[in-house]
């Protein structure tokens, strides 16, 4: 058997389809965010960037608050946790942060995970493990993560179109009234920036007997008066049973995390393996997630800074005639192209001829044919570098002769 070969073609026929991934190899700066210095090889060396794809939101990542806190743990523990949570990886740090997130959220308790996506997979395997007969209602568009915690639980599963509170209820409406049922959503969906109707999602589950269970990766840090995300905001939080959320967007560091009942969150942590089985993270990124947390919860000037500039991106990309995505309603920026080939061409010229790192949105984390640029403006783009964009933009669509309509 040639395995070479084997192997050579399934990468060929990424590379037909014009999606082959490559990674860029940048050098974040601490305290210039979002300038980074990007390795380009031995023929063109190393020259400054401006990184306008990173999920670091706010720039907590670059923050003295996290950074101090992140050398003082090093100093007073170490590098690693040492273990599992049950077997000598519970440091103090673990314990204030969950407290902590459990408190932003309104929540009984909270549990970490060592991403957001093994949080995911991990806690929704387990709920179809532990109640028998579940049927989980699932938002067609919800995050790999959560398609694959679904299927790993072999439950019923039913998938609804994209925000359709209608077909949802068609689908409810036509199983068992008795049956245990689960409704899985997110509030920000990060490739075409819009946000699902959390009441209206809240309002079905209450009327037939259903646990919600809602992903706030891209909105925790961003939305609410606290940065509890868009339940908060929208003033639904009490009415969702389980908050999914990450420590690796907004909050700048890395780590996962469920908040919900004392009761929930036992279970989960007493049955799922990628919690039990997986070492802790380490107490230097939970000190720094803690402090990022705090801060977040107590000041709402980077949120509002955040939703500022990314409103007059959306604004400026519109009036240049740029496929800014209408559904976008957040502090996401997708733009379409529509095309891998052409998308890629568009990040290379915008990195290469102007020093804008974007990465190229392809299959399969978009469908076919939506492939798209996406912008994450944060507080420290100044207007400046927004012009700077706008005008890159506009003059690689012209070179390239790209479709302006969305």
């Amino acid at each position: 058997m040639d395995y070479d070969r084997l192997f050579d073609d399934a990468i060929d026929a990424v590379k037909a389809e014009g999606r082959y991934r490559v990674f860029v190899d940048i050098e974040r700066q601490r305290g210039f965010y979002p300038k980074a210095v990007h390795h380009a090889g031995e023929t063109q060396g190393k020259r400054t960037v401006t990184v306008w794809c990173s999920n670091d939101y706010l720039g907590m990542g670059q923050h003295p608050a996290v950074t101090e806190a992140m050398h003082a743990a090093i100093e007073a523990t170490g590098a690693g946790s040492g273990g599992t949570r049950n077997i000598s990886g519970t440091t103090h740090y673990h314990v204030e942060l969950e407290r902590e997130l459990a408190d932003l959220h309104g929540k009984e308790s909270a549990l970490l995970f060592t991403s957001g996506y093994v949080s995911n997979d991990a806690t929704l395997s387990t709920l179809a493990a532990v109640l028998p007969g579940v049927i989980i209602y699932s938002d067609e568009l919800n995050h790999a993560s959560m398609i694959e915690g679904i299927k790993r639980g072999r439950s019923e599963k039913r998938i609804f179109r994209h925000n359709d509170l209608a077909h949802l209820e068609e689908l409810i409406r036509a199983d068992d009234p008795a049956a245990p049922k689960l409704i899985a959503f997110e509030s920000v969906y990060s490739m075409d920036g819009d946000i699902a109707p959390l009441a209206g999602l809240c309002d079905l589950a209450e009327k037939y007997g259903a646990l919600t269970y809602l992903d706030e990766v891209h909105a925790v840090g961003l939305y609410g008066p606290r940065g509890a995300g868009v339940a908060e905001r929208d003033g639904v939080m009490h009415r969702i049973d389980i908050i999914e959320g990450t420590l690796a967007k907004a909050f700048g560091v890395m780590g996962g995390y469920i908040a919900a009942s004392a009761r929930i969150v036992d279970c989960v942590r007493s049955y799922a393996p990628g919690f039990i089985f997986s070492t802790s993270i380490s107490p230097v990124l939970a000190a720094g997630a803690l402090a990022s947390v705090r801060h977040v919860k107590a000041s709402g000037a980077e949120r509002a800074k955040l939703h500022e500039q990314a409103n007059k991106l959306k604004a400026m990309m519109r009036a240049a005639g740029l496929p800014v995505m209408e559904s976008s309603v957040s502090h996401i920026v997708p733009v379409l192209v529509g095309d891998p080939v052409q998308c890629k061409a568009v990040a290379d010229e915008l990195l290469f001829e102007y020093g804008i790192y974007v990465q190229p949105i392809n299959y399969p984390t978009v469908p076919r044919g939506a492939e798209r640029l996406r912008f994450t403006p944060s507080p420290a783009h100044t207007d400046e570098k927004l012009r700077e964009l706008v005008g890159a933009l506009d003059t690689c669509w012209r070179r390239l002769k790209i479709r302006r309509v969305a």
